[in-house]
């Protein structure tokens, strides 16, 4: 496996092994040994999620504050513009955000560390979205980090995406909880 290091420290994008011929291909998509001896992940994982969007469809910025969930991407068909924004105060990356493409194709992981708003695009007709989370989903925990905060300036492929309710409602990065 490959481990590739983005602008922000411990946000990772992960290149499995893929064992592949005519009949098709094999990968592991976690293994906790590997992935703490060559990634440094040695989170629990206690919920894994999967969710399918259609082209336009932007879910996200969300996050969990006194739960802070790790996450474990990947997409396993069709492709989406995957972004992250660093949330915590103290972090000298604070408020700067990495966006990665993922795809059924490319089969990249992307490690996002708790702490960190997380949002995808979808930029393929249909796309599969799994995640491993480190903390239970919490509702009453979750915010939503606007999509197109001037502050964080994200570089959306885009621009005018498909929303929820939830999500045209977010908050400014200087409006979330501390």
């Amino acid at each position: 496996m490959n481990v590739i290091k983005t602008d922000i420290e411990d946000v990772l994008i992960i290149e499995p092994k893929i064992f592949g011929d005519d009949r098709g291909f094999f990968l592991e998509s976690f293994n906790k040994e590997r992935y703490k001896n060559f990634a440094n992940i040695d989170n629990e994982f206690v919920q894994d999620n999967h969710s399918r969007s259609t082209y336009g469809v932007l879910r996200g910025l969300h996050f969990q504050h006194k739960k802070a969930q790790g996450k474990l991407i990947r997409v396993v068909s069709g492709e989406v513009y995957d972004v992250v924004v660093d949330i915590r105060r103290a972090s000298k990356t604070y408020g700067k955000w990495v966006g990665v493409c993922l795809s059924g194709k490319n089969k990249r992981q992307l490690w996002v560390p708790p702490g960190f708003a997380h949002g995808f695009l979808t930029l393929s007709e249909q796309a599969d979205f799994e995640y491993k989370c480190t903390e239970y989903y919490d509702p009453a925990d979750e915010y939503t980090l606007s999509w197109n905060d001037p502050t964080v300036s994200i570089d959306w492929p885009i621009k005018n995406p498909i929303l929820s309710e939830k999500d045209k409602g977010g908050l400014g990065l200087e409006a979330l909880p501390k």
